[in-house]
């Protein structure tokens, strides 16, 4: 089938053979470049090649590259040569003035295209471990965990970057090969409009996530509150954030919806406490009694370790129904405000049984109201006749003791009107 393509005059073992001598060719005039490149280097670093680290990245791969580059042209020019010594005929179009035309024009373009990407990669890697460098340098929190998360950025970054460069100089090469872009280019444009109009929430995500991750607003450990919602942070990913509550139940909110974040472990915490005493008691003694608790608390290594500053008082808070409320707080490392605040109520409390300071507590009385007077029915007039011809009336009874009231004494009029017994 080869001699069919070829002709009949063509021997396959010939041509096989001169491209195998351009090949060789080739790779003898790259061997010679980067070996000359290799020399660049070394003169770069002092001319002492024991002071060159011969295997790192940045002298392996600009050394691999220019080789390659060179293995790629030098075959290119031999290749065409070579085929003819064999007797294969190109033909007008691939003869070697055409050939040569292109590798000088668009041969020398596509070259300078892969070199400058390869110098944009480069680029781009050094800046992302740069930013790796600087995220993960920061002391505060765990260490690990801003090692992750330098990690993440700078993986995300590179990734994103070489992604586009890349790319772009795929574009451009085809372009200089006489391939048409604009179907591409086309295509990419409907296919971005329908993610940007299909996936908007999910972009949304994605940026806040960056960001969110970017400025370290939260870290997994952390305690937070999210939208009203509060719990231990166990995951940051690019799209969402997962909190547990107290009662173990997950969160997971997307990154995009977040309008609210409260982060209550941000380098340090506050173990807020506000103290009832009964009206009664001197405020002063009672700070006095609070110092001390607290100065007690932060002697002992179990405790101390957690506290970091001694105890403020902000003072008298609040004047209540039956307590006056003083406020105090104590700085503490993160996460352990919660217990630090639990201990040193336990105290407080003995201390205050100690020294007889009140704590009050509300009181209920009560109140039944008085007892009502009972009601006594006795025969009347015809007003309270009834159908079996008996008269009623109903007459409030007066308990002994009691005054009378005047509507309790008979009225004038009611006496005259109203015909008494026949006594005479």
């Amino acid at each position: 089938m080869l001699e069919s393509m070829l002709g009949p005059d063509v021997e396959v073992l010939t041509l096989v053979l001169a491209l195998a001598l351009a090949a060789a060719l080739a790779y003898l005039v790259s061997e010679i470049v980067a070996r000359g490149v290799r020399m660049v280097l070394v003169g770069i670093h002092g001319g002492d090649v024991r002071q060159m680290d011969l295997s790192s990245p940045i002298v392996r791969r600009p050394i691999r590259i220019t080789r390659l580059v060179a293995f790629v042209a030098a075959f290119a020019a031999l290749a065409v040569p070579a085929v003819g010594v064999a007797g294969v005929e190109l033909g007008e179009r691939f003869s070697p003035a055409v050939f040569t035309n292109w590798l000088l024009g668009s041969g020398l373009r596509i070259l300078i295209i892969g070199l400058l990407t390869y110098l944009l990669i480069r680029v781009i890697a050094s800046a992302a471990a740069r930013l790796e460098a600087e995220l993960g340098s920061d002391v505060s929190g765990d260490a690990l965990e801003m090692v992750r998360r330098a990690r993440t950025l700078s993986r995300l970054v590179q990734n994103g970057l070489t992604t586009l460069v890349t790319a772009v100089a795929i574009l451009m090469v085809l372009r200089e090969l006489q391939v048409d872009i604009m179907p591409v280019l086309t295509g990419a444009g409907i296919l971005g409009l329908a993610v940007g109009f299909g996936a908007q929430t999910l972009v949304k995500d994605l940026i806040s996530g960056f960001f969110l991750i970017l400025e370290n607003q939260v870290r997994v450990g952390d305690v937070a509150v999210i939208n009203g919602t509060g719990g231990l942070v166990e995951a940051i990913k690019l799209r969402t954030i997962v909190l547990r509550d107290l009662e173990g139940t997950v969160h997971v909110f997307p990154n995009g919806s977040i309008t609210t974040l409260a982060n209550k472990t941000k380098d340090y915490s506050y173990a807020l406490l506000e103290i009832g005493v009964a009206y009664k008691e001197d405020t002063d003694a009672v700070v006095v009694v609070l110092k001390d608790v607290a100065a007690t608390l932060q002697e002992e290594p179990e405790w101390g370790a957690m506290v970091l500053e001694p105890l403020e008082v902000l003072g008298v808070d609040a004047f209540a129904d039956s307590a006056v409320t003083i406020k105090i707080r104590l700085k503490t490392v993160p996460l352990q405000q919660w217990a630090v605040a639990r201990e040193l109520r336990r105290r407080i409390k003995k201390a205050f049984d100690a020294k007889g300071i009140e704590i009050p507590f509300p009181h209920m009385s009560l109140y039944f109201g008085e007892a009502s007077r009972p009601f006594a029915v006795s025969p009347s007039g015809d007003a309270g006749r009834t159908s079996s011809g008996a008269e009623l009336s109903v007459a409030q009874t007066s308990q002994p003791g009691d005054t009378p009231r005047p509507d309790d004494a008979p009225r004038p009029d009611d006496t005259a009107g109203r015909s008494g017994p026949s006594g005479t």
